[in-house]
């Protein structure tokens, strides 16, 4: 590729994990080997190294749509429950008060309420993965948040708002899971966890367009839906990927069905990569 050619990035939804994962190294060679290798695969699989990347993350929600704009983001470590250390994790990414601004820019045009945010740090549903899949942090990584009401529409229709940071060689991450819920994430979410995961894949992957959005505007009626979200906000950043690459192709990037003895779980790329369909 000749240098100064920009190419039409991809977009993801990937699994964020619990936690602070990365930093736990028993976790990360048994529980989640198999999502490491696939977010470590995701950097290589781009036609260029994006010159930033912007992040929806699951556990940022706000009255309106909100864009990180410090340049310095603190760490949150919004988690419970793990050893001392990983209250003590940096992810050391640089902001991007450029691509923030041009994220407003974007989202008024398409005549979208945006806010900016000059205090909020790096939650976990964006350093726990960037750690895996960029572990350099030399890449600036903006946060986005959530609207709530968690109204796939919405999300939909913000994807779609920033499609054109795709051409401008930004990477957008939608960044949650495919199965959420704490009180069955064993082997008794076996068969609840199968039945969303098959229909998200049909969703997603065997129709584009407006057929995808519809599906998606519905994920309510899907079987199991509620038994594999309780509350949608770890589904919603998928909204954001797809409406950002509406028209284009997706394929499953990341997939198990033993994930903590039983939980099926699915990552999604949508438009040009490398990555291989699983």
């Amino acid at each position: 590729m000749s240098k100064g050619i920009v190419t039409r990035q991809p977009v993801y939804f990937i699994s964020h994990g619990g936690g602070p994962w990365p930093w736990m190294p028993e976790q990360l060679k048994t529980v989640y080997a198999k999502l490491a290798q696939s977010l470590a695969a995701l950097l290589p699989s781009l036609p260029q190294r994006p010159k930033a990347i912007l992040m929806v993350s699951a556990h940022w929600e706000e009255s309106q749509f909100t864009v990180q704009t410090t340049l310095k983001p603190d760490m949150i470590y919004d988690y419970g429950g793990f050893p001392e250390h990983t209250y003590h994790v940096h992810y050391s990414s640089d902001g991007s008060p450029v691509l923030a601004q041009r994220v407003t820019e974007l989202l008024q045009v398409a005549k979208i309420e945006v806010r900016q945010n000059a205090q909020r740090g790096y939650d976990h549903g964006m350093f726990s993965p960037m750690q895996v899949i960029n572990p350099t942090a030399d890449i600036p990584v903006v946060q986005l948040s959530l609207k709530r009401g968690l109204d796939p529409q919405a999300h939909i229709e913000l994807g779609r708002a920033l499609a054109p940071l795709r051409d401008e060689n930004v990477l957008i991450i939608g960044s949650g899971l495919s199965y959420h819920n704490l009180g069955m994430f064993n082997y008794l979410a076996a068969k609840p966890s199968q039945a969303f995961d098959e229909w998200l894949y049909t969703a997603v992957v065997e129709h584009k367009g407006e057929q995808r959005n519809q599906l998606l505007n519905a994920w309510e009626q899907a079987p199991a839906a509620r038994m594999a979200h309780p509350r949608e906000e770890h589904l919603l950043p998928l909204m954001v990927a797809a409406g950002a690459a509406e028209q284009e192709e997706a394929v499953r990037s990341y997939h198990e069905t033993q994930f903590v003895g039983g939980v099926w779980v699915s990552n999604f790329a949508f438009g040009q990569h490398n990555l291989t369909a699983v």
